[in-house]
């Protein structure tokens, strides 16, 4: 019995001693020199690898880069996956996510998010003319990313759906592309940014259809404090000077690949 108990507490405080290890990341990415940054390298605009570079870019990167270049410090981007970004956080591997990742109360109790720095809200990718309303759904085949609240919030809309869960976005639309499902549900923007490179994009749309709003935030540890406070600070100020707004319009301005315009502004949560 007092081996168990004594295994029980050094298991306790090999624990603590790891999640102190992760608490002030403010402090331990100055010391380092680099932050590790979570991101998607398939879901364009928001994070993808740019075909000319090689490189991974996008919107989600934007704003990695402001934080690493506010905290004085060099961008390492790490790809990640919906179901392996909140785990990769707390294993220490990656330093904060940006991943269009939505903030839920569920996910809050894991990890801490930053103020919103994008919104949208849940639509389907189908094929043209083939859905006009949420019910000519039911019953069928949706294709969803594992880990996502798309994919939990799909379930909910449509009890009687066979919900797909696909490692990423793409391998979800390849499925709706052969027939193996009847849509492919996300976030809009994620959906339009999928749909815009697509070669026969003619074929599919995203009807009126919208089942949650999805506000993003950035991912860091639960109670890294400083870190949080610090990366709040900086997207605050991203928005006053108006590089948040630049960053938009990059990806998502008139010239873009994805226009659309921008409906709201990054305020503190409160």
């Amino acid at each position: 019995m007092k081996k168990a108990v004594g295994l029980m507490v050094c298991m306790l405080a090999l624990v603590l001693v790891a999640g102190n290890a992760f608490a002030d990341t403010y402090d331990a990415v100055k010391k380092r020199g680099t932050m590790v940054c979570g991101v998607k390298d398939s879901t364009p605009p928001f994070g993808y690898v740019d075909q000319k570079t090689r490189q991974i870019v996008g919107y989600d990167i934007d704003f990695c880069a402001a934080v690493a270049k506010n905290l004085g410090v060099k961008l390492e981007v790490k790809p990640v996956t919906s179901a392996a970004r909140m785990p990769q956080l707390m294993e220490g591997n990656i330093d904060m996510i940006a991943a269009t990742m939505t903030k839920n109360a569920e996910r809050a109790k894991q990890i801490d998010f930053s103020h919103s720095y994008f919104l949208t809200g849940q639509k389907f990718l189908v094929k043209k003319d083939s859905v006009k309303a949420l019910k000519d759904l039911d019953g069928k085949k949706i294709g969803t990313a594992k880990g996502s609240t798309s994919e939990q919030n799909a379930k909910k809309a449509l009890p009687n759906a066979t919900i797909l869960s696909f490692d990423d976005y793409p391998q979800a639309f390849l499925a709706l592309q052969q027939g193996k499902v009847a849509s492919v549900t996300t976030d809009e923007t994620i959906l339009a940014g999928m749909l815009s490179k697509a070669p026969n994009k003619a074929q599919f749309e995203i009807p009126n259809i919208q089942i949650s709003d999805e506000p993003y935030g950035l991912g860091m540890r639960k109670g890294d404090k400083k870190f949080v406070d610090f990366v709040n600070k900086t997207i605050l100020d991203m928005e006053k000077s108006g590089e948040a707004q630049k960053i938009y319009d990059k990806w998502f301005g008139p010239n873009s690949d994805l226009p659309m315009p921008r409906t709201f502004k990054i305020v503190a949560d409160k």
